[in-house]
């Protein structure tokens, strides 16, 4: 009997001795639940961001805080824009950080001389080793100093997409300019790479997010910085300076006009709201080099043409084209042109869209360039 009561007094001292924590006290009751109780809670963030993202598309207040148009004068509107434009630049980090090193200097290479031009290839420092490269040429029947144009190819093009063997879908937006008397440069911008990733744009662009810039912030700088050299040329006219594109190049003739002035008229083909309907049909479904912060709430395609007025400014698309690349600047257009009414100079604007497909409409595009430059 007495080994039995010490065998049961063993035990519960044993027990005991389990539930004291290391100094000989009692630890702590705490409390505890199910993980899964929080998940009701999760769910709930989810709806209220949902709803905090659809009243931010809704709102327009920031907008209206940060562009307030001046409609008194041309002047007054342009200078009116320049915090709008200050803080389009710094949402795509433009211009891009660093400087070419003094002793690299512009190349003019001679590649040919035909019955209505002679073209160089040329090779124009920009930043630290990196060069703006493309095709200059030059039309023989020019006379005195000659108006620019600056001629930007689209996604996958180039230069000589644009220029050789009639141009394809870019008919004469290249050589057009050249029978309208005007010296033209062709430059080349990165879509494809031998030896590089399909997606080397992306890769590029992501990188170069990191560091503070972005591959089209450096794509507008080689514009601007090639303009710094091609206005300095004899046969250049500095003064009369015009910017065409197709698709991407169309993009590009929104953004390079929208920072460097000098650029007095614009046609952007196939490409103006393009993004914006995009983002109506699926917030998510922006190529990722169109993607920047506020790229909706404050810079839409509409709003970015008040950075380019009281300059001119022509926007076409194909009726044939798919609707990503004509139904959003149907859409945009008429804000864009309220710009130019309310300054009375709606002649400087101009959306057409023409009998055709996702291609470069010479007739209407020159007259309108012809009309301003």
């Amino acid at each position: 009997m007495r080994i039995k009561t010490f065998i049961i007094l063993s035990a519960i001292l044993s027990v005991c001795s389990g539930v004291l924590s290391a100094n000989g006290q009692t630890p702590p009751r705490l409390y505890n639940e199910p993980v899964s109780k929080s998940n009701p809670l999760r769910t709930e963030q989810a709806r209220e961001l949902e709803g905090y993202i659809a009243t931010l598309r809704k709102d327009t207040s920031r907008l209206r805080l940060l562009l307030k148009p001046d409609y008194s004068s041309p002047k007054a509107f342009d200078r009116s824009t320049e915090s709008y434009r200050k803080t389009f630049a710094a949402s795509i980090g433009y211009p891009p950080p660093g400087q070419p090193a003094a002793t690299e200097k512009p190349r003019f290479e001679l590649l040919a001389t035909d019955d209505i031009a002679t073209y160089h290839r040329v090779h124009i420092p920009v930043l630290p080793g990196v060069n703006a490269e493309g095709i200059y040429a030059v039309p023989l029947k020019g006379k005195g100093k000659l108006p620019l144009i600056i001629s930007m190819h689209g996604g996958g093009g180039s230069p000589e997409v644009a220029l050789f063997n009639g141009g394809g879908n870019y008919h004469n937006m290249v050589r057009g300019a050249l029978t309208e008397g005007y010296a033209v440069f062709a430059p080349q911008h990165l879509f494809q790479a031998d030896g590089y990733p399909g997606d080397v744009r992306n890769r590029i662009d992501a990188r170069l997010r990191l560091l503070g810039t972005s591959i089209t912030a450096v794509e507008t700088w080689k514009i601007t910085k090639s303009l710094d050299t091609l206005t300095k040329r004899p046969e250049i006219d500095g003064k009369r300076v015009g910017m065409v594109g197709l698709s991407y190049g169309g993009f590009y003739a929104l953004m390079a006009p929208a920072f460097d002035k000098r650029i007095k008229v614009t046609a952007s083909s196939c490409y103006y709201g393009v993004q914006e309907w995009r983002y109506l049909k699926s917030e998510l479904g922006l190529p990722s080099d169109f993607i920047h912060m506020d790229r909706i709430s404050l810079f839409q395609d509409s709003d970015i043409a008040a950075l380019i007025c009281p300059r001119a400014l022509h926007l076409q698309a194909g009726k044939d084209d798919d609707d990503d690349h004509r139904d959003g600047g149907i859409l945009l257009a008429p804000k864009s042109k309220s710009y130019y009414t309310n300054l009375g100079i709606e002649d400087k604007f101009e959306f057409t869209v023409f009998d055709g497909g996702h291609e470069w409409r010479d007739d209407i595009a020159w007259a309108f360039i012809r009309k301003h430059l």
